[in-house]
């Protein structure tokens, strides 16, 4: 990175991390019970689904959306020297299988990693077993598709 991190980056940072968990909270969706509880459609007829994260997810998307538009009009940010916009902008293979693939976990276990992370404020049984399978799973995922530098040679090349 060129420029140096300064304290009002990383407290800007830590503020918004801080209330990201906060909402978390709130909101429940540290519950894994909830999530499966949203995710189970089957439930409809009978009353027993949670339509609750599709207003979180709703409320985010609003406030995001919001955001992006005033940035738009922004030349730099306010603590860096440009704007980061993502480097791959189509949909190919690798982002469906990955997409298809943190689903399967999300919905197997209920825990999206935000919330993951946040729940180690409260350390809840085989919340270990669940970070040793994202961060070997993160971590693995690298050797199987190249990402960064080498992603882009290996597209450069195709």
């Amino acid at each position: 990175m060129a420029k140096e991190l300064g304290l009002p980056y990383l407290a800007v940072a830590a503020l918004s991390g801080g209330l990201f968990g906060f909402g978390l909270y709130v909101s429940q969706m540290v519950d894994p019970l909830k999530v499966l509880h949203f995710l189970d459609f089957a439930a409809i007829p009978s009353g027993g689904w949670d339509p609750s994260l599709a207003f979180v997810m709703g409320a985010g998307l609003i406030v995001m959306f919001i955001a992006v538009r005033i940035g738009r009009t922004r030349q730099k940010p306010a603590l860096d020297v440009q704007f980061h916009e993502p480097e791959f902008k189509k949909i190919d293979a690798p982002l469906v299988l990955g997409a298809a693939l943190f689903g399967i976990g999300w919905g197997m276990s209920g825990i999206c990693p935000g919330p993951g992370i946040s729940l180690i404020a409260f350390w809840p049984q085989n919340l270990a077993i669940y970070l040793l399978a994202l961060f070997v799973g993160s971590y693995g995922g690298s050797f199987i598709i190249p990402s960064g530098r080498d992603r882009r040679l290996a597209v450069a090349s195709d």
